[in-house]
């Protein structure tokens, strides 16, 4: 988002961040994951949108919502006051009710819903059609409605109909996400696995697809997309790896950012989400608590203008909502979403919560919605005001008896209904304001900034104005629906800064105001949590391989091909895996020293680009039989080259496996896993790490191993002789 703030340089500080909170805004209430305990057990691929009554709707994809009901909703929806305490309003969409192209046993997934031009439009995943009897013709389709819990209205034709793939079947045509560009032009990310994210421009009426489409994030890595402007850059939040592994789950979100919403998108590190060997930084992960697969994202921002991300994830106690192998539990989670150094990461880096945290700031010092007809609020009036339709409609000026001091953040959703001009006024001494061109004016004394008026721009339909003030800095933007999507943003250096009382401003005409809200402004997060801390190497653990292979490995089904000479470890990929039951892989294992600990090797393997060698990998293993490890491999997942950090267990009385992704690999690739004891509980916790070059390290998830489990350290190749190659490890060391 170009989004009402700016820092310099943050710095990276040791320690953990997930406790630590900025200033609150005002009074806070807390909450605890997760937040749609109230009404629901399950409520997967959430996306949160403010109504125009000031209060927070809800969707998720078609599941039950509880445990035993087997009743599956489309596309319940639920509404908050607070973003903590939510209730069920009903499902968008009645047993029978499709749209004329969708199959009888058509489900709805993934629904994403916004405010266009005076509607509301939702964009879902309509699972199966009436164009190939097969099924999984995927399409997304399009409903529109008064308000943000209907009555909903399917268009008769899709958005996107089905697209046969290169691969045979149908190209994964899922997940969609709209965008609005600050020029006024709408966009639709859609995509999955199989055929990977694409985006397309969509008709005035936000309807139709028109143009050609674009990719920009690779198939066979990236899904669930949503994209949201910060700062000038479009940021790309897509999820990556299984959703719906169960207790194996190592589903999570990665970004990267564009200077165009068509991209290309590249991560913190300049790699390309569309390339073979695909780019994308972590934004959120599992940590080792509750909760693992975080993932398939909404965003929104609170009254102080925090932003915060809405997720699914699993409590990895309680993976399936029923029977074992079933229908994933997923519900729904929220948590801060913080920028550091032009990059989101949720919690400072320490990724989804579990246990009591400050609330979002949903209330505010000044806070007025109009549901009556009274303006003891306020004070001063000029022209003529009045509460009409739960809106506040007038001409001239009405300021609030209410003052803010110190940074402050005021927004209001406005209708230009006549006016040439509304907005805000703060102190008396600062005007930003809305034209019915759209364009965007921040004025002070002579100080003016102003941004250009986006195509299309409707004046009568509800957008909402936001303006920030810290220190002398103002910020403000226009957006319709407060999701990161801005028709204008302008900035402006005052000459003091700006607390004071605030003042309604229509001139030429009447405007209507609704959900006033003043607050102090959120305090930004400044440092991220610090890497696993490196320490002293611990030689009597390691191998530089430097004198054959050390006494203290063993094997586990020895590969006589594997040899030690001139400082390596050379392996030839072998057409074995450990995945599942059939266990034919080799590995080979040291004992690791107790305590806290992290394990690095570096191994080159030539793996190519594009071409599909499934699943030849090489790297590190934390083992602790064959149903139950953490590998940690760069590897070849059809077209892509990526690093996985796959995770087996036992479950119902079979292996279950997973998969968590972390940075992009090299030729040469450095792997690290950091061995912690949990002092609660005292599991195993292992967090993996990745790097290109030895020196800086993307690190990614958690998996973790009962207490009672003693975990040994080791090293892999495997999934495929074809065609051969043969990996190179240069060293294991273990570091305290």
């Amino acid at each position: 988002m170009g989004h009402l703030r700016r820092g310099g340089a943050l710095a990276v500080v040791l320690g953990l961040l997930l406790a630590a909170t900025p200033a609150a805004a005002e009074p806070t209430t807390r909450y605890r994951n997760p937040i749609s305990a109230d009404f629901a057990d399950t409520f997967a691929d959430p996306v949160v949108v403010r109504g125009p009554d000031g209060l927070w709707y809800a969707y998720g994809t078609t599941d039950p919502l509880h445990e035993g009901e087997k009743t599956f909703h489309r596309v319940p929806m639920a509404r908050s006051a607070d973003l903590v305490d939510w209730t069920y309003v009903g499902d968008a969409f009645g047993p029978g009710q499709r749209p004329p192209y969708a199959a009888p046993d058509a489900g709805f997934w993934a629904p994403d819903v916004r405010y266009l031009d005076g509607r509301w439009v939702m964009y879902v995943t309509v699972t199966n059609t009436t164009v190939s009897p097969a099924g999984d013709d995927f399409a997304i389709g399009v409903a529109t409605a008064p308000g943000p819990t209907g009555p909903w209205t399917f268009a008769p034709e899709p958005v996107v109909a089905p697209r046969p793939g290169g691969g045979g079947g149908w190209l994964w045509t899922i997940d969609p996400s709209q965008f609005t560009d600050i020029d006024g032009r709408t966009y639709l990310y859609y995509g999955s696995y199989y055929g990977g994210i694409s985006v397309t421009e969509l008709s005035a009426d936000g309807l139709r697809a028109v143009g050609e489409p674009t990719l920009v994030a690779v198939d066979n890595k990236f899904e669930g997309s949503y994209v949201l402007r910060h700062d000038g850059w479009y940021y790309l939040f897509a999820s990556t790896a299984n959703c719906c592994a169960g207790p194996a789950t190592g589903y999570s979100v990665h970004v990267g950012r564009a200077t165009s919403p068509r991209g290309p998108f590249v991560d913190r590190d300049g790699l390309p989400l569309v390339a073979s060997r695909a780019g994308g930084t972590p934004v959120l992960t599992q940590n080792g608590n509750r909760w693992i697969g975080p993932g398939h994202n909404g965003f929104l921002t609170d009254l102080s203008g925090q932003d915060w991300i809405v997720y699914h994830a699993i409590d990895r106690a309680d993976p399936y909502l029923d029977e074992p192998f079933g229908i994933n539990e997923r519900p729904m989670l929220i948590d801060r979403l913080d920028w550091v150094d032009g990059w989101p990461t949720v919690n400072a880096g320490a990724g989804p919560s579990d246990g009591a945290r400050p609330a979002p700031v949903t209330t505010a010092r000044l806070d007025e919605r109009f549901t009556s007809a009274g303006l003891a609020g306020w004070r001063s009036p000029t022209g003529d005001w009045r509460v009409t339709g739960g809106e506040l409609v007038g001409t001239g000026t009405l300021t609030s008896r209410t003052a803010t001091g110190g940074d402050v953040r005021a927004e209001t959703d406005l209708r230009l209904a006549g006016a040439d001009r509304a907005g805000l006024t703060l102190n008396g001494r600062v005007t930003v304001t809305v034209d019915a061109a759209g364009r965007l004016t921040a004025r002070q004394g002579d100080r003016t900034a102003t941004a250009p008026a986006p195509a299309g721009f409707d004046p009568a339909a509800r957008h909402n104005l936001a303006v920030e003030v810290r220190g002398r800095q103002l910020v403000a933007e226009l957006s319709p629906a407060r999701l990161g999507d801005q028709l204008g943003t302008v900035e402006l250096t005052l000459d003091r800064p700006a607390a004071g009382p605030l003042t309604l401003v229509a001139t030429g005409g009447r405007a209507a105001f609704d959900n006033v809200s003043a607050t102090r402004l959120h305090e930004p997060i400044r440092t991220v949590a610090a890497p696993p801390r490196v320490g002293a190497p611990l030689p009597a653990f390691s191998d530089e391989f430097s004198a054959g292979l050390d006494p203290a490995w063993r094997w586990i089904r020895r590969n006589p091909d594997a040899t030690v000479a001139d400082g390596r470890l050379r392996w030839p990929v072998e057409p074995t895996d450990l995945v599942g039951t059939g266990n034919t892989a080799g590995v080979l294992l040291r004992d690791a020293p107790t305590g806290n600990y992290v394990v690095e090797t570096k191994v080159t393997l030539d793996l190519g680009e594009e071409t599909v060698r499934n699943y030849q990998q090489a790297g590190l293993i934390a083992y602790v039989d064959d149903d139950r490890f953490a590998r940690l491999s760069q590897v070849a997942i059809w077209n892509t080259r990526q690093v996985e950090y796959g995770y087996e267990l036992p479950f119902a009385g079979q292996p279950v496996y997973g998969g968590n992704i972390l940075g992009t690999p090299a030729k040469t690739t450095w792997l690290r896993l950091a061995h912690r004891v949990d002092p609660g509980n005292g599991e195993h916790e292992f967090r993996a790490g990745s790097s290109r070059d030895g020196v800086h390290w993307t690190w990614g998830g958690v998996w973790t191993f009962p207490a009672d489990t003693t975990p040994r350290i080791g090293l892999v190749a495997q999934g495929g002789a074809e065609p051969p190659v043969t990996a190179e490890f240069d060293y294991l060391r273990i570091y305290r």
